[in-house]
Protein backbone atom coordinates (compact mmCIF):
# COMPACT_ATOMS: atom_id res chain seq x y z
CA UNK A 1 0.00 0.00 0.00
CA UNK A 2 1.40 3.25 -1.27
CA UNK A 3 1.87 6.14 1.79
CA UNK A 4 0.64 9.82 0.70
CA UNK A 5 3.68 11.65 -0.94
CA UNK A 6 2.87 14.39 1.77
CA UNK A 7 4.51 12.02 4.26
CA UNK A 8 7.69 11.67 2.41
CA UNK A 9 8.39 14.72 1.19
CA UNK A 10 7.50 16.18 4.92
CA UNK A 11 10.57 13.88 6.66
CA UNK A 12 12.74 15.60 3.73
CA UNK A 13 12.05 18.93 4.94
CA UNK A 14 13.13 18.17 8.02
CA UNK A 15 16.42 17.56 6.88
CA UNK A 16 18.24 20.31 5.84
CA UNK A 17 20.89 20.36 3.63
CA UNK A 18 24.98 20.91 4.43
CA UNK A 19 24.88 24.27 3.62
CA UNK A 20 22.35 25.18 6.14
CA UNK A 21 22.15 22.58 9.19
CA UNK A 22 20.30 25.52 11.65
CA UNK A 23 17.10 23.57 10.84
CA UNK A 24 18.82 20.27 11.51
CA UNK A 25 19.53 21.51 14.53
CA UNK A 26 16.03 22.98 15.19
CA UNK A 27 14.48 19.69 15.22
CA UNK A 28 16.46 18.27 17.13
CA UNK A 29 15.99 20.82 19.84
CA UNK A 30 11.93 21.06 19.28
CA UNK A 31 12.51 17.01 19.77
CA UNK A 32 14.32 17.68 22.87
CA UNK A 33 11.45 20.28 24.81
CA UNK A 34 8.46 17.80 23.89
CA UNK A 35 10.87 14.57 24.88
CA UNK A 36 11.63 16.93 28.79
CA UNK A 37 8.09 18.21 28.89
CA UNK A 38 6.62 14.74 28.51
CA UNK A 39 9.32 13.10 30.85
CA UNK A 40 8.31 15.84 33.60
CA UNK A 41 4.84 15.50 33.73
CA UNK A 42 5.22 11.66 33.18
CA UNK A 43 7.14 12.00 36.98
CA UNK A 44 5.79 14.36 38.40
CA UNK A 45 2.06 12.93 38.27
CA UNK A 46 3.14 9.58 39.20
CA UNK A 47 4.99 11.00 42.16
CA UNK A 48 1.77 12.65 42.61
CA UNK A 49 -0.30 10.14 42.37
CA UNK A 50 1.74 8.07 44.11
CA UNK A 51 1.67 10.32 47.27
CA UNK A 52 -1.93 10.52 47.06
CA UNK A 53 -2.92 6.59 47.06
CA UNK A 54 -0.11 6.22 50.21
CA UNK A 55 -1.96 8.52 52.16
CA UNK A 56 -5.72 6.87 51.03
CA UNK A 57 -4.33 3.49 52.00
CA UNK A 58 -2.96 5.03 55.59
CA UNK A 59 -6.22 6.84 56.08
CA UNK A 60 -8.45 3.85 54.98
CA UNK A 61 -6.37 1.07 57.07
CA UNK A 62 -7.23 3.17 60.22
CA UNK A 63 -10.67 4.74 60.11
CA UNK A 64 -13.68 2.68 58.67
CA UNK A 65 -15.37 3.48 54.70
CA UNK A 66 -18.57 4.95 56.67
CA UNK A 67 -19.75 5.81 59.02
CA UNK A 68 -23.21 5.36 60.44
CA UNK A 69 -24.94 7.29 63.63
CA UNK A 70 -28.01 8.05 64.93
CA UNK A 71 -29.65 11.84 63.18
CA UNK A 72 -32.47 11.93 65.88
CA UNK A 73 -30.04 12.02 68.95
CA UNK A 74 -26.88 11.65 70.50
CA UNK A 75 -25.91 7.83 70.71
CA UNK A 76 -27.35 4.30 69.32
CA UNK A 77 -28.84 2.09 71.59
CA UNK A 78 -30.18 -0.25 69.04
CA UNK A 79 -26.69 -0.64 67.46
CA UNK A 80 -26.77 -4.76 67.35
CA UNK A 81 -30.17 -5.23 65.27
CA UNK A 82 -28.78 -2.26 63.23
CA UNK A 83 -25.23 -3.55 62.73
CA UNK A 84 -26.91 -7.00 61.50
CA UNK A 85 -29.16 -4.92 59.17
CA UNK A 86 -26.28 -3.23 57.61
CA UNK A 87 -24.48 -6.12 57.23
CA UNK A 88 -27.07 -7.33 54.79
CA UNK A 89 -26.81 -4.34 52.32
CA UNK A 90 -25.02 -5.28 48.82
CA UNK A 91 -21.32 -4.29 49.12
CA UNK A 92 -21.10 -4.20 52.79
CA UNK A 93 -18.21 -7.08 54.07
CA UNK A 94 -18.54 -6.13 57.58
CA UNK A 95 -19.77 -3.64 60.15
CA UNK A 96 -19.00 -3.40 64.03
CA UNK A 97 -19.97 -0.21 66.78
CA UNK A 98 -17.65 2.08 68.04
CA UNK A 99 -17.25 4.79 71.23
CA UNK A 100 -15.89 7.92 69.91
CA UNK A 101 -14.84 10.88 73.17
CA UNK A 102 -12.38 13.14 73.69
CA UNK A 103 -10.24 12.57 77.21
CA UNK A 104 -7.01 13.55 78.65
CA UNK A 105 -4.15 11.17 78.95
CA UNK A 106 -1.70 11.61 81.72
CA UNK A 107 1.45 9.90 82.95
CA UNK A 108 4.16 11.15 85.45
CA UNK A 109 6.25 12.48 82.45
CA UNK A 110 3.26 14.32 80.27
CA UNK A 111 0.04 15.00 79.53
CA UNK A 112 -2.17 15.10 76.71
CA UNK A 113 -5.40 15.37 74.97
CA UNK A 114 -6.46 12.99 72.69
CA UNK A 115 -9.65 10.89 70.74
CA UNK A 116 -10.86 7.63 72.30
CA UNK A 117 -12.25 4.95 70.29
CA UNK A 118 -14.27 1.99 72.20
CA UNK A 119 -13.82 -1.37 70.12
CA UNK A 120 -14.63 -4.28 69.45
CA UNK A 121 -11.57 -6.29 69.85
CA UNK A 122 -13.29 -9.63 68.26
CA UNK A 123 -14.55 -7.41 65.13
CA UNK A 124 -12.48 -4.41 64.71
CA UNK A 125 -10.43 -6.59 62.63
CA UNK A 126 -12.89 -7.29 59.84
CA UNK A 127 -13.51 -3.60 59.19
CA UNK A 128 -10.17 -1.53 59.42
CA UNK A 129 -5.99 -2.98 59.47
CA UNK A 130 -5.57 -1.76 63.02
CA UNK A 131 -4.11 -5.32 63.68
CA UNK A 132 -2.36 -5.49 60.97
CA UNK A 133 -0.63 -1.55 62.33
CA UNK A 134 0.46 -2.98 65.36
CA UNK A 135 4.08 -2.37 65.76
CA UNK A 136 3.85 -4.46 69.54
CA UNK A 137 0.92 -6.18 71.53
CA UNK A 138 -2.16 -8.01 70.33
CA UNK A 139 -5.34 -6.60 69.39
CA UNK A 140 -7.46 -9.73 71.37
CA UNK A 141 -5.10 -8.11 74.38
CA UNK A 142 -7.39 -5.41 74.51
CA UNK A 143 -10.53 -6.94 76.07
CA UNK A 144 -8.44 -8.94 78.86
CA UNK A 145 -8.27 -7.28 82.01
CA UNK A 146 -4.30 -7.06 82.74
CA UNK A 147 -2.14 -8.13 86.05
CA UNK A 148 0.09 -5.79 87.42
CA UNK A 149 1.62 -4.30 90.54
CA UNK A 150 1.10 -1.61 92.11
CA UNK A 151 1.44 0.06 95.72
CA UNK A 152 -1.78 0.20 97.18
CA UNK A 153 -2.77 3.33 97.78
CA UNK A 154 -4.13 3.30 101.53
CA UNK A 155 -0.83 1.54 102.56
CA UNK A 156 2.02 3.02 100.75
CA UNK A 157 4.61 1.48 102.75
CA UNK A 158 3.43 -1.82 102.24
CA UNK A 159 3.78 -4.39 99.96
CA UNK A 160 2.98 -4.38 96.39
CA UNK A 161 -0.84 -6.28 95.65
CA UNK A 162 -1.64 -7.34 91.56
CA UNK A 163 -4.46 -5.94 90.91
CA UNK A 164 -6.45 -5.69 86.90
CA UNK A 165 -6.12 -2.91 84.77
CA UNK A 166 -8.54 -2.95 81.58
CA UNK A 167 -6.25 -2.65 78.54
CA UNK A 168 -5.98 0.38 75.90
CA UNK A 169 -3.69 0.99 72.89
CA UNK A 170 -1.64 3.71 71.60
CA UNK A 171 -0.12 5.39 69.23
CA UNK A 172 3.49 5.51 68.33
CA UNK A 173 4.02 9.16 68.36
CA UNK A 174 1.49 9.14 71.50
CA UNK A 175 3.57 6.77 73.73
CA UNK A 176 6.60 8.40 72.89
CA UNK A 177 5.33 12.02 73.86
CA UNK A 178 3.75 10.27 77.06
CA UNK A 179 6.84 7.42 77.62
CA UNK A 180 4.41 5.19 78.26
CA UNK A 181 4.80 1.81 76.23
CA UNK A 182 4.23 -1.54 76.55
CA UNK A 183 2.93 -3.06 79.97
CA UNK A 184 3.38 0.55 81.45
CA UNK A 185 0.49 2.34 83.04
CA UNK A 186 -1.82 5.31 81.81
CA UNK A 187 -4.54 7.85 83.63
CA UNK A 188 -7.63 8.32 81.52
CA UNK A 189 -9.57 11.73 82.39
CA UNK A 190 -13.21 12.33 81.36
CA UNK A 191 -14.07 16.27 81.96
CA UNK A 192 -17.57 16.10 80.67
CA UNK A 193 -18.24 12.88 82.40
CA UNK A 194 -18.01 12.22 86.41
CA UNK A 195 -19.80 12.99 89.70
CA UNK A 196 -21.94 16.49 90.83
CA UNK A 197 -20.35 17.37 94.20
CA UNK A 198 -19.93 20.60 96.18
CA UNK A 199 -17.52 22.12 94.11
CA UNK A 200 -18.68 21.38 90.59
CA UNK A 201 -18.10 18.19 88.22
CA UNK A 202 -15.26 16.26 89.50
CA UNK A 203 -13.39 14.80 86.57
CA UNK A 204 -13.72 10.97 86.19
CA UNK A 205 -10.64 9.12 86.55
CA UNK A 206 -9.17 5.71 85.48
CA UNK A 207 -6.10 3.47 84.82
CA UNK A 208 -5.40 1.73 82.46
CA UNK A 209 -2.04 -0.71 81.54
CA UNK A 210 -0.81 -0.43 77.55
CA UNK A 211 -0.95 -3.70 76.00
CA UNK A 212 0.01 -2.65 72.40
CA UNK A 213 1.48 -0.10 70.20
CA UNK A 214 0.27 0.94 67.21
CA UNK A 215 1.78 3.00 63.70
CA UNK A 216 -0.63 3.90 61.03
CA UNK A 217 1.74 5.90 58.95
CA UNK A 218 -0.33 8.96 59.24
CA UNK A 219 1.36 11.33 62.03
CA UNK A 220 -1.89 12.86 62.72
CA UNK A 221 -3.27 9.10 63.96
CA UNK A 222 -0.47 8.31 65.52
CA UNK A 223 -0.45 11.02 67.68
CA UNK A 224 -3.68 11.86 68.98
CA UNK A 225 -5.52 8.61 68.70
CA UNK A 226 -6.18 5.63 71.41
CA UNK A 227 -8.05 2.15 71.46
CA UNK A 228 -10.06 1.04 74.43
CA UNK A 229 -12.12 -2.16 74.68
CA UNK A 230 -16.04 -1.04 74.22
CA UNK A 231 -17.09 -2.35 77.21
CA UNK A 232 -15.43 -0.15 79.42
CA UNK A 233 -15.80 2.27 77.08
CA UNK A 234 -19.50 2.26 77.73
CA UNK A 235 -18.64 2.11 81.63
CA UNK A 236 -16.25 4.62 81.58
CA UNK A 237 -18.50 7.31 79.96
CA UNK A 238 -21.56 6.20 81.67
CA UNK A 239 -23.08 5.42 78.22
CA UNK A 240 -25.33 2.14 79.49
CA UNK A 241 -25.91 0.27 76.31
CA UNK A 242 -25.12 2.88 73.94
CA UNK A 243 -22.33 3.52 71.30
CA UNK A 244 -21.87 6.63 68.98
CA UNK A 245 -22.32 5.05 65.97
CA UNK A 246 -21.20 1.62 63.52
CA UNK A 247 -18.20 1.37 61.63
CA UNK A 248 -18.40 -0.03 58.12
CA UNK A 249 -16.13 -2.17 55.69
CA UNK A 250 -16.99 -2.21 52.33
CA UNK A 251 -16.03 -4.56 48.80
CA UNK A 252 -15.06 -1.36 46.87
CA UNK A 253 -13.53 2.06 48.23
CA UNK A 254 -14.73 4.12 45.18
CA UNK A 255 -18.30 2.49 45.38
CA UNK A 256 -18.39 3.85 49.30
CA UNK A 257 -20.59 7.07 48.36
CA UNK A 258 -23.16 4.25 46.51
CA UNK A 259 -23.07 2.10 49.55
CA UNK A 260 -23.89 4.70 51.97
CA UNK A 261 -26.86 5.87 50.18
CA UNK A 262 -28.01 1.80 49.98
CA UNK A 263 -27.58 1.91 54.05
CA UNK A 264 -29.22 5.13 54.79
CA UNK A 265 -31.96 3.85 52.36
CA UNK A 266 -32.08 0.37 54.43
CA UNK A 267 -32.02 2.10 57.99
CA UNK A 268 -34.63 4.86 56.71
CA UNK A 269 -34.38 8.88 57.82
CA UNK A 270 -33.35 8.69 61.35
CA UNK A 271 -30.06 7.42 60.59
CA UNK A 272 -27.09 8.86 58.40
CA UNK A 273 -24.29 7.27 56.90
CA UNK A 274 -20.86 9.30 55.86
CA UNK A 275 -18.43 7.51 53.58
CA UNK A 276 -14.35 8.04 53.53
CA UNK A 277 -14.43 10.51 51.12
CA UNK A 278 -16.80 12.65 52.84
CA UNK A 279 -15.18 12.97 55.72
CA UNK A 280 -11.52 13.54 54.40
CA UNK A 281 -12.84 15.86 51.43
CA UNK A 282 -10.70 18.58 52.46
CA UNK A 283 -7.50 16.56 51.77
CA UNK A 284 -8.45 15.18 49.03
CA UNK A 285 -9.53 18.15 47.84
CA UNK A 286 -6.51 20.12 48.33
CA UNK A 287 -4.70 16.98 46.71
CA UNK A 288 -6.36 16.85 43.53
CA UNK A 289 -6.17 20.59 43.13
CA UNK A 290 -2.24 20.26 43.36
CA UNK A 291 -1.62 18.00 40.48
CA UNK A 292 -4.23 19.83 38.85
CA UNK A 293 -1.69 22.69 39.06
CA UNK A 294 1.35 20.69 38.58
CA UNK A 295 0.49 19.70 35.67
CA UNK A 296 -0.76 22.66 34.05
CA UNK A 297 2.40 24.25 35.29
CA UNK A 298 4.51 21.70 33.49
CA UNK A 299 2.36 21.91 30.74
CA UNK A 300 4.16 25.09 30.03
CA UNK A 301 7.44 23.53 29.31
CA UNK A 302 5.57 21.50 26.21
CA UNK A 303 3.98 24.78 25.46
CA UNK A 304 7.58 26.59 25.41
CA UNK A 305 8.91 23.62 23.21
CA UNK A 306 6.22 24.11 20.90
CA UNK A 307 7.35 27.77 20.07
CA UNK A 308 10.79 26.00 18.07
CA UNK A 309 8.51 24.07 15.83
CA UNK A 310 6.86 26.98 14.63
CA UNK A 311 10.17 28.89 14.47
CA UNK A 312 11.55 25.19 12.97
CA UNK A 313 8.64 25.44 10.36
CA UNK A 314 8.80 28.71 9.54
CA UNK A 315 12.61 28.51 8.18
CA UNK A 316 11.60 25.72 6.38
CA UNK A 317 8.88 27.14 4.37
CA UNK A 318 11.41 29.87 4.01
CA UNK A 319 14.47 28.00 2.43
CA UNK A 320 11.89 25.55 0.34
CA UNK A 321 9.55 28.41 -1.10
CA UNK A 322 11.32 27.07 -4.60
CA UNK A 323 10.43 23.70 -3.93
CA UNK A 324 6.99 24.35 -2.67
CA UNK A 325 5.91 26.60 -5.57
CA UNK A 326 7.39 23.37 -8.32
CA UNK A 327 4.69 21.37 -6.35
CA UNK A 328 2.60 23.95 -6.34
CA UNK A 329 2.91 23.94 -10.21
CA UNK A 330 2.66 20.13 -10.63
CA UNK A 331 -0.49 20.34 -8.82
CA UNK A 332 -0.20 20.31 -5.35
CA UNK A 333 -3.46 21.72 -3.58
CA UNK A 334 -2.81 23.98 -0.68
CA UNK A 335 -4.41 21.66 1.49
CA UNK A 336 -1.51 19.22 0.50
CA UNK A 337 1.28 21.87 1.39
CA UNK A 338 -0.72 22.46 4.63
CA UNK A 339 -0.99 18.44 5.44
CA UNK A 340 3.21 18.51 4.83
CA UNK A 341 4.13 21.16 7.45
CA UNK A 342 1.53 20.33 9.74
CA UNK A 343 2.62 16.31 9.77
CA UNK A 344 6.11 18.07 10.21
CA UNK A 345 4.97 19.19 13.69
CA UNK A 346 3.14 15.65 14.50
CA UNK A 347 6.29 13.83 13.61
CA UNK A 348 8.34 16.15 16.36
CA UNK A 349 5.55 15.59 18.59
CA UNK A 350 5.43 11.89 18.10
CA UNK A 351 8.91 11.62 18.29
CA UNK A 352 9.15 13.45 21.65
CA UNK A 353 6.75 12.02 23.41
CA UNK A 354 7.52 8.76 22.29
CA UNK A 355 11.21 9.20 23.61
CA UNK A 356 9.60 11.49 27.03
CA UNK A 357 7.52 8.38 27.82
CA UNK A 358 9.64 6.14 29.23
CA UNK A 359 12.40 8.47 30.20
CA UNK A 360 9.53 9.36 32.48
CA UNK A 361 9.79 6.15 33.75
CA UNK A 362 12.84 5.69 33.47
CA UNK A 363 13.25 8.84 36.33
CA UNK A 364 10.49 7.36 38.23
CA UNK A 365 12.57 4.18 38.80
CA UNK A 366 16.08 5.58 39.90
CA UNK A 367 13.96 8.06 42.17
CA UNK A 368 12.02 4.99 43.94
CA UNK A 369 14.96 2.48 43.47
CA UNK A 370 17.96 4.68 44.69
CA UNK A 371 16.45 8.26 46.77
CA UNK A 372 15.63 6.32 50.82
CA UNK A 373 14.48 8.26 53.69
CA UNK A 374 14.58 7.75 56.93
CA UNK A 375 11.25 6.07 58.21
CA UNK A 376 11.49 7.17 61.63
CA UNK A 377 11.08 10.35 60.70
CA UNK A 378 9.43 10.38 57.26
CA UNK A 379 6.94 7.48 58.44
CA UNK A 380 8.22 6.58 54.27
CA UNK A 381 11.20 4.74 53.23
CA UNK A 382 10.77 5.83 49.35
CA UNK A 383 9.25 7.66 47.60
CA UNK A 384 5.51 5.76 46.58
CA UNK A 385 5.13 6.06 42.66
CA UNK A 386 2.01 4.95 40.94
CA UNK A 387 1.77 5.90 37.01
CA UNK A 388 -1.82 5.62 35.51
CA UNK A 389 -2.53 4.78 32.47
CA UNK A 390 -5.34 7.46 31.68
CA UNK A 391 -2.79 10.23 33.08
CA UNK A 392 -0.28 8.56 30.53
CA UNK A 393 -2.77 9.02 27.71
CA UNK A 394 -3.44 12.48 28.86
CA UNK A 395 0.36 13.69 28.75
CA UNK A 396 0.97 11.95 25.44
CA UNK A 397 -2.38 14.10 24.22
CA UNK A 398 -1.60 17.12 25.19
CA UNK A 399 2.24 16.84 23.76
CA UNK A 400 0.56 16.08 20.55
CA UNK A 401 -2.25 18.41 20.51
CA UNK A 402 0.21 21.26 21.47
CA UNK A 403 2.71 20.08 18.61
CA UNK A 404 0.02 19.83 16.26
CA UNK A 405 -1.57 23.56 17.15
CA UNK A 406 1.81 24.89 16.67
CA UNK A 407 1.98 23.81 12.96
CA UNK A 408 -0.96 26.22 11.90
CA UNK A 409 0.65 29.21 11.09
CA UNK A 410 3.53 27.92 9.38
CA UNK A 411 1.49 25.73 7.19
CA UNK A 412 -0.73 28.54 6.46
CA UNK A 413 1.88 30.62 5.25
CA UNK A 414 3.41 27.74 3.07
CA UNK A 415 -0.05 27.27 1.98
CA UNK A 416 -0.73 30.92 0.71
CA UNK A 417 2.62 30.70 -1.17
CA UNK A 418 2.01 31.77 -5.00
CA UNK A 419 4.06 29.97 -7.45
CA UNK A 420 4.61 33.00 -9.52
CA UNK A 421 6.05 34.80 -6.95
CA UNK A 422 8.47 32.08 -5.64
CA UNK A 423 9.90 31.24 -9.07
CA UNK A 424 10.24 35.25 -10.56
CA UNK A 425 13.86 35.41 -10.05
CA UNK A 426 15.11 31.38 -10.46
Amino acid sequence: MALPYEIFVGLRYLRAKRRNRTISLNTVVSIAGITLGVAALIGTVGIMTGFKEDIQAKILGTTAHIIVQDRMKDGMSDYEPVTKQIETVPGVVAATPFVLKQVMLTTQTGVQGIVLRGIDPQREGLVTELAKNLSAGQLADLGRPVKIKQIPVDDPTGPMVETERPGIILGKELALRLGAFVGDTINVVSPPAGPVSAIGMVPKIRTFAVVALFQSGMYEYDSSLAYIDLAEAQKFFSMGQTVTGIEIKVADVFQATETARSVEQALGFAYGARDWMQMNRNLFSALKLEKTMMFLLLVLITIVASFNIVSTLTMIVTEKQKEIAILKAMGATRTSIRRIFMLNGLIIGLSGTAIGIPLGYAFLWLIQTFWTFDPTVYYISRIPVHVQAMDVLLVAGSAIAISFAATVYPSLQAAKLEPVAALRYE
